[in-house]
């Protein structure tokens, strides 16, 4: 069960993405250099597979969303995606 006291609720990071993005490749890059110190899950979108990603994201890639909130466009280091992950609200165990 999601958000319990035994299980808390994960982060996740997603990368929206597309083949052939150089930008994208260094952002996976940083979100991947951080997963296992910050222990979130990570997702990769790839927007040609959804028509509304598409339109939604095309020219703005690579976008980085924590929890379905998009926060990052075109470019994230690790300090601001640390930074954002850190003010990520997670439940306290007892």
């Amino acid at each position: 069960m999601r958000g319990d006291y035994n299980h808390p609720i994960m982060v996740i990071v997603t990368l929206y993405t597309k083949a052939d993005c150089p930008l994208c490749r260094r952002a996976e890059r940083v979100i991947l250099s951080l997963q296992e110190e910050l222990g979130f899950r990570f997702e990769r979108q790839d927007i040609t597979q959804d028509v509304m990603l598409y339109e939604r994201y095309r020219f703005d890639i690579p976008v980085i969303a924590i929890d379905g909130q998009e926060r990052f466009r075109h470019r994230v280091g690790q300090a601001e995606l640390r930074a954002a992950l850190g003010s990520t609200s997670r439940p306290q165990r007892p």
